[in-house]
């Protein structure tokens, strides 16, 4: 058995270094339990305007400056026809040396980044390590987990508090039977990264691409440093496994064609040969929190891509919860109620976002209507799909449910009483 830590968190990614790092800075003894070795590969590499506030909380703006990641300044929508939109740029909405800038991240890197900032704030970091349970006294109280390290050996560890960050994979919420899928968002998604395709000119080169196919489908085009583009496209999994293909390479060369946009920018570039597919995207746990027991990040909640809110929501999250779990440290009191604040704030956000995605997947809806017939919409829905997701949005969905229905908020992530 071994208790020399307040806090014990499942998973190395965003979520869970973002929080170690805010707890080891007010001086908590922390252990982050990875299951791989950093670096790492993952999916997810668009960081919205408002990461940035989380990231100068962790004090890494000057780090992502000095960064060779790839510069964002705008988003842009293409249809199948190949029409692109004008590029939607930040700093004309925001502060052009701040939230107005952002980046496009090798998540292997940016991952690394962030934990290396943790494990220098302080907090243990053991790579290579899996949680195999949660670990309970007789109340049903989490006290600690199980794991197995790379050598097949089996510890006990001990905390005050254990935080679930296993991201997708949501160790808690699967185990405990919290886990609930979207009623709607049940998208596929296949993708692949390229190398010397065609990108825009000048201040658009760090742009992301939104491109259109049929059945409300899209493509993401990120591009990246040392001349990679991350591209993928969702969609329905009735709709790409159209006529019996099942092989995520054919989804994806076959869908290259529905949008000639896309098919120009990739004809120039090779695929690297590698091809990813998931499905079920959107998922919620019911309960954020339980005795012993706090969710952040994916593992939380995990939304549809379509917006790339989910690196900034794991790091809100993280900063959140940092604060949130020091304040119960130091007041004693580590009990799910102190969490309440917490869950409902992550909850807040991720509903309007959830909202306009889906308002997006509609296929009667189109952000532009909305802003034709209430311009000082455009605004608000600029903000909301920037991160700025915890903000009072009632007016502008009062008006999006003359063009789409909206869903009610889920009643997920309130924290278990004990």
């Amino acid at each position: 058995m071994n208790s020399t830590h307040e806090v014990i968190i499942i998973g190395g990614g965003p979520a869970g270094t973002s929080t170690a790092a805010i707890l080891a800075e007010y001086g908590h003894k922390v252990l982050v339990l990875e299951r791989e070795k950093f670096p790492r590969y993952h999916v997810g590499e668009s960081l919205i305007p408002f990461t940035f506030g989380p990231l100068e909380r962790l004090g890494l703006i000057p780090t992502m400056k000095k960064s060779h990641f790839m510069k964002k300044f705008s988003v842009s929508f293409v249809q199948p026809d190949g029409r692109r939109s004008q590029p939607f740029y930040f700093y004309n909405r925001y502060d052009r040396e701040t939230v107005a800038q952002t980046w496009q991240v090798m998540r292997s890197e940016f991952d690394q980044m962030l934990m290396e900032h943790a494990r220098g704030k302080g907090a243990t970091v053991r790579e290579e390590t899996t949680v195999t349970q949660l670990l309970k006294d007789d109340s049903g109280r989490v006290i600690g987990v199980a794991v197995q390290n790379k050598d097949g050996s089996k510890e006990h560890l001990l905390a005050k508090l254990v935080i679930d960050a296993s991201g997708k994979e949501a160790f808690a919420s699967v185990r405990e039977g919290w886990r609930v899928g979207d009623p709607y968002l049940n998208k596929v998604a296949v993708w692949t990264y390229y190398k010397g395709s065609k990108r825009e000119a000048g201040l658009d080169e760090g742009a992301t691409t939104i491109a259109f196919v049929p059945d409300k489908g899209w493509f993401w085009h990120i591009p990246m440093h040392d001349d990679m583009v991350s591209v993928g496209v969702v969609a329905e999994g009735k709709y790409l496994s159209r006529d019996g293909v099942k092989d995520p390479k054919a989804m994806f060369e076959r869908e290259i064609g529905e949008n000639q946009w896309i098919k120009e920018h990739l004809s120039t570039g090779t695929s690297t040969g590698e091809y990813w597919i998931t499905s079920e995207y959107s998922r919620h746990s019911k309960y954020g929190a339980s005795p012993g027991l706090l969710l952040v990040g994916d593992a939380f909640a995990f939304l549809d891509p379509v917006f790339s809110s989910g690196v900034m929501l794991a790091l809100k999250s993280g900063v959140l919860a940092g604060d949130a779990v020091h304040e119960a440290l130091v007041a004693g009191d580590v009990s799910p109620e102190r969490f309440a604040e917490y869950a409902e704030s992550m909850r807040q956000g991720i509903d309007n976002m959830r909202k306009l995605v889906y308002a997006f997947y509609n296929p009667n809806f189109s952000f532009k209507d909305v802003v034709m017939k209430y311009p000082d919409a455009g605004d608000e829905i600029t903000d909301c799909l920037s991160g700025d997701v915890n903000k009072d949005y009632s007016s502008l969905w009062t008006k999006i449910r003359e063009f789409s229905p909206i869903p009610d908020i889920l009643p997920y992530g309130v924290p278990m009483a004990a």
